[in-house]
């Protein structure tokens, strides 16, 4: 977790990859630290490596891989074979099992009102990830808020159109902001 938080301390944009046809963009970007939201099990080996032997740190969304099943062997086989820095998962017990085998587990919240805020608080403390997102991340007061109750690194993704999204975010207590906006991973 240190090198990836590291590598965030030195550049807070987190690439978003969507899309296989920017991963020359995210290789060519500024960014240290790039999330993969969309692989299938034919091209996740190669963007991982890929991504890594450029010198950035790579997450795999799990929950959005597709043709790998979504179970404790899924985990195993990503741990053991494809290699990423870390998982991403709104489950948690993905988030839990990936912890339990060693990889570095970002649990992934959505925000839509005080209910989904009072279960996020709970079940971090349950689950303790390593880090947590929280999206939307374009909204400062809530953000500001999370990082003042939770003593783990909270990164900012979502709806972060802008530079200006991104300072605010970063000035609420956020460690990172991810974006799937490649004119953002230039900053």
């Amino acid at each position: 977790m240190n090198e990836v938080l590291e590598k965030i301390h030195e550049n807070p944009v987190i690439a978003a990859l969507k899309n296989a046809d920017d991963l020359e963009d995210v290789i060519k970007s500024q960014v240290n630290v790039v999330f993969v939201l969309h692989a299938d099990i034919f091209n996740i080996d190669y963007l991982v490596n890929t991504i890594k032997d450029s010198g950035k740190s790579v997450l795999i969304h799990i929950d959005f891989l597709e043709g790998i099943g979504r179970d404790n062997k899924a985990i195993d086989y990503i741990a053991q074979k494809i290699k990423p820095d870390g998982i991403i998962s709104t489950k948690s017990n993905h988030i839990k099992y990936a912890k339990e085998k060693g990889m570095l587990a970002i649990q992934r919240f959505f925000l839509i009102d005080s209910l989904s805020y009072d279960t996020l608080i709970k079940s971090v403390h349950s689950v303790q990830p390593d880090m947590i997102e929280i999206l939307p991340g374009a909204m400062p007061s809530v953000l500001a808020k999370i990082t003042a109750q939770l003593e783990m690194p909270v990164i900012a993704g979502g709806l972060i159109s802008s530079k200006e999204d991104i300072i605010m975010a970063l000035n609420s207590g956020v460690q990172g902001v991810s974006t799937g906006r490649k004119e953002l991973w230039m900053l």
